[in-house]
């Protein structure tokens, strides 16, 4: 599917906070680590793939363009992860700040489809997942396990986001980055 997704190479004190807290993981079965490589933070779904027409994509990505072109570069941080029932997570800081750059993505799509074909719920909470559940069990071994971890708040700064097409037949989302989007022109 397409999706917009801001993606994190080069943010390397992100990237060290999820290994360490990633390590501690290692032991403990029923998760699957994600990679550096595919660290992300879900934004906004697009649609399918045999589903969107080539050019409408385009117009999508040239209206983000426009919306994003008045958007800061967003700074937030990541802390401590917290253990929800689908995934291992980092809730991050500066929430308002990051819906103001999905609310120009969905006003994108909007101005392509028409708001009424806006997929997903405009309600979002940000978050960076490090690890996907994979089996029903307790929530406890893996809160005594981050817990372990004195906290050390990652710093990010979100200059651009990227549409991309998205496939998870691996049980990790991998993508293909079609289009980056710089935030402020």
């Amino acid at each position: 599917m397409y999706t917009w997704h801001a993606t994190f190479d080069g943010q390397d004190t992100l990237h060290a906070a999820a290994d360490r807290y990633q390590a501690v993981l290692v032991p403990l079965s029923g998760v699957d680590l994600i990679p550096r490589k595919w660290l992300h933070l879900t934004m906004q779904g697009v649609g399918f793939t045999d589903e969107v027409d080539a050019d409408d994509l385009a117009k999508i990505t040239e209206a983000a363009r426009r919306h994003l072109a008045t958007h800061r570069p967003v700074t937030f941080e990541a802390g401590v992860p917290i253990v929800d029932p689908e995934a291992i997570l980092f809730a991050v800081t500066a929430a308002d700040e990051l819906r103001g750059v999905r609310d120009g993505v969905r006003a994108a799509i909007a101005e392509i489809w028409g708001s009424e074909h806006v997929p997903d719920s405009p309600d979002w909470t940000p978050h960076v997942s490090i690890a996907y559940s994979n089996t029903d069990g307790p929530a406890a071994p893996y809160v005594n396990a981050l817990a372990s971890i004195p906290p050390k708040p990652a710093a990010v700064t979100l200059r651009d986001v990227q549409l991309i097409r998205l496939d998870r037949d691996t049980r990790v989302y991998k993508w293909e980055t079609v289009n980056s989007v710089p935030l402020g022109g």
